[in-house]
């Protein structure tokens, strides 16, 4: 017991099979979980948001975040090949630092995961409502949108929820193939994209590289701006590898298998990312799609390829539910470990003799996410998952320090080189990025926290330590 609550001892999953999950996953699909949970909705609209921020500066922007999220993904292969639990930081958090922070940890990450798949749902439905125009059919604004958007609830956003949890629940395996095969479709696209805009590649477009700055400085009307101002909001666009470290117990050979997802995916975003930004400055000044909601669509409207444009909006209808499936994954794992370890109703920790699926988590999760995309106003409160996210960052980054000291002999798959150096980038990059997001979502973070905070002391502590 430390002052931050209980310690958890590393320890194999659970024997019994009502609570334990299968191992069914080999590397390819880790690989292909974290690629489609990182690479949806960020880089094809936040390349305009952040070349409105740091111009052709954008792409050091890419860079930064990059590396920040680099630094926290080696922390969590070397976490997740020590600790072979599912649970991701929150597990992480309860071996290392405590079941209090665990707890906050946990919290957070339900946040970011329900938010996001959320946000991705929305946005894949506002993609959809317009590839169904274009085909001649129109889907009535009353039943396309939630009523912060002048409609009643958005249907569509529903719909691809409720298809991705079926899918969950048919079983792992099987989930985790479609989502290999949608994966490349999206690279397939992004691909396409780079390769229709080198011919029009100029290096004049990158001149001056950082118009507004490298650290962040207020716009006319009160922005942040400048590279760092851009890296906070493009962060956005790189998580989603940490939804890889909840299959620690689905995977065949976690020592393998997740370092090969977790590193593996992080750094072929980050090359993707990286190409496919500097093919959309070098191809139009960034001043044309800056801001855009659909800068890549811009780009090649812009350069003549109309009909490339159009099949891209396709491939997005068709690729995006991966991120929506990886944060949903993700996010029925967390629930499911907390609940095993007695910090959620039991009931939730339990899973299907028949699919290896834990069944009651993953359609109470899909609910939740659904009434969310449904009904609520989510421009306010979706950059509150970056918050959840740079929270758990910092976290994993601690683990890693504080484990690396107190227990330096265990056995780990993968062994994070420069182990100090990538601690402390973790958190000092993820910190000075959290002091990057705007006041009102901190604040509206603090207070989810508070509200946390109160339950677990109201009710989670006191479940936890009831004999099990």
């Amino acid at each position: 017991m430390s002052l931050l609550g209980r310690i958890k001892p590393i320890a194999p999953p659970a024997d019994d099979a009502a609570h334990r999950l299968r191992r069914t996953l080999g590397w390819p699909h880790l690989i292909a979980l974290g690629v489609g949970a990182i690479v949806g909705t960020g880089i094809l609209t936040l390349t305009g948001a952040g070349a409105a921020l740091a111009g052709p500066g954008v792409i050091l922007s890419f860079l930064i975040a990059g590396l920040v999220c680099a630094a926290a993904a080696l922390a969590y292969a070397e976490l997740a090949t020590m600790i072979p639990q599912s649970g991701s930081a929150y597990t992480y958090s309860y071996v290392a630092i405590g079941e209090r922070i665990a707890w906050i940890v946990g919290w957070s990450l339900i946040l970011e995961y329900s938010v996001v798949c959320s946000t991705v749902a929305v946005g894949w439905s506002g993609y959809f409502t317009g590839f169904a125009r274009g085909l001649g059919w129109e889907i009535p604004q009353a039943l396309a949108a939630g009523p912060d958007a002048g409609g009643v609830i958005n249907l569509p956003a529903v719909a691809i929820i409720a298809l991705v949890a079926g899918l969950l629940l048919i079983g792992t395996r099987e989930s985790a193939t479609l989502n290999t095969v949608l994966v490349a479709l999206k690279i397939a696209a992004l691909a396409m994209f780079v390769w229709l805009t080198l011919p029009a590649f100029s290096r004049a477009h990158f001149s001056p590289l950082m118009p507004y700055g490298f650290f962040q400085t207020l716009g006319p009307d009160g922005t942040k701006r400048g590279v760092m101002a851009a890296a906070s909001i493009i962060f956005f666009a790189f998580y989603g590898f940490d939804a890889v470290s909840t299959a620690a117990e689905e995977a065949k050979d976690p020592r393998r298998d997740l370092t090969i997802g977790i590193v593996g995916s992080m750094l072929a975003c980050v090359v993707i990312y990286v190409f496919v930004a500097a093919s959309a400055v070098g191809a139009l000044p960034f001043q044309r799609f800056a801001g855009s909601a659909e800068p890549l669509a811009l780009v090649l409207r812009s350069l003549g390829h109309d009909r490339a444009a159009v099949l891209f909006g396709a491939v997005a209808v068709v690729a995006l539910p991966t991120v929506i499936l990886a944060f949903l994954y993700g996010q029925t794992r967390i629930f499911f470990v907390m609940a095993r370890d007695g910090l959620l109703p039991a009931a939730l920790g339990r899973v299907s003799h028949r699919s290896g699926v834990p069944v009651a988590v993953t359609i109470g999760t899909a609910l939740v996410v659904a009434v969310i995309a449904a009904l609520l106003p989510l421009a306010e409160i979706a950059a509150l998952a970056n918050a959840g996210t740079l929270c758990a960052f910092v976290a994993v980054g601690v683990a890693l320090l504080v484990l690396r000291r107190r227990d330096p002999d265990r056995p780990r798959g993968f062994r994070a080189p420069a182990a100090p150096l990538v601690g402390w980038v973790a958190i000092l990059g993820c910190c000075y990025l959290f002091l990057s997001l705007p006041t009102g979502t901190q604040i509206r973070f603090f207070l989810w926290n508070a509200i946390g905070l109160a339950l677990y002391f109201l009710a989670a502590r006191r479940r936890a330590e009831q004999p099990r």
